[in-house]
């Protein structure tokens, strides 16, 4: 699946707690595609930072980049002290405006939560009018459409029909609606519909928005995947200390390597 990601393509990643497919990074790694522009629905994490680490991201969007408790991502941190990436400044209901207004088949969403910050003023692509419906000033900011390439997450369940269980991750839903293409990679694969009952249905992504599925048992660590196994915030810290520089970075990633070869 990593190699449908081509060079300069715009990837949509969720964020730590709703399903990173933490399986994908390696082999997004390999595939070696580069100058990627990351739209981070709405925050990144680790897979962010490794793959800013191994030199695949031009441009990220998004409106925080962290390890949680473990603390500040290091590589991205670096990247951004260099000048080695671009940040294009969001904010978490900004970047969910924009993945809605490219579901509907908008070219922007209003939204008026951004009136007053200072974020305004490092996005030119933002646009503030007044309301048309309005007797007189009444100014909200146009949001343009977030088209990414590709969506990648990780899910509990998909079935034999192509049906994804992402239970109440919505967020993971407005990805794939947004996005060309959708790589879901998840615990397992299960025979009977999830589209079958009313209780299943509701939380599936049906097929339509999907590409490509992978099996991928415990995919998402070091995080945590709802209903299925805890983060493992030991492995969050260590990583958090090796990163701190570039050699470390490589001798982590060497050891990751080694390990999804086994």
């Amino acid at each position: 699946m990593a190699r449908r990601v081509e060079t300069g393509m715009r990837v949509a990643l969720p964020v730590d707690y709703a399903g990173v497919s933490m399986a994908m990074t390696m082999p997004l790694i390999e595939n070696g595609a580069g100058q990627l522009h990351l739209v981070c629905v709405p925050t990144g994490g680790l897979q962010v930072d490794m793959l800013i680490g191994a030199g695949l991201v031009r441009t990220i969007e998004t409106s925080a980049v962290s390890l949680g408790e473990a603390g500040g991502a290091p590589r991205f941190n670096r990247a951004v002290l260099d000048g080695t990436v671009e940040i294009i400044d969001a904010t978490c209901p900004a970047i969910h405006a924009g993945l809605l207004a490219a579901q509907k088949g908008n070219p922007f969403m209003p939204i008026r939560g951004l009136i007053g910050t200072d974020v305004l003023a490092n996005r030119e692509d933002w646009r503030v009018i007044d309301n048309p419906f309005a007797e007189s000033g009444d100014p909200i900011v146009l949001v343009p459409a977030i088209h990414p390439d590709v969506a990648i997450f990780h899910a509990p369940k998909a079935d034999r029909f192509g049906n994804v269980w992402i239970g109440r991750r919505r967020e993971l839903a407005a990805m794939a609606y947004a996005s060309r293409i959708t790589l879901v990679t998840v615990e397992r694969i299960v025979e009977e519909s999830l589209l079958a009952t009313e209780e299943s249905a509701a939380g599936t992504l049906p097929a339509l928005y999907v590409s490509d599925i992978a099996v991928a048992p415990r995919g998402a660590l070091p995080y945590g995947l709802w209903g299925e196994y805890p983060t493992d915030t030991a492995e969050l810290a260590r990583y958090a200390r090796a990163a701190r520089n570039a050699e470390g970075f490589a001798d982590y990633m060497r050891g990751a390597a080694l390990e999804a070869a086994q």
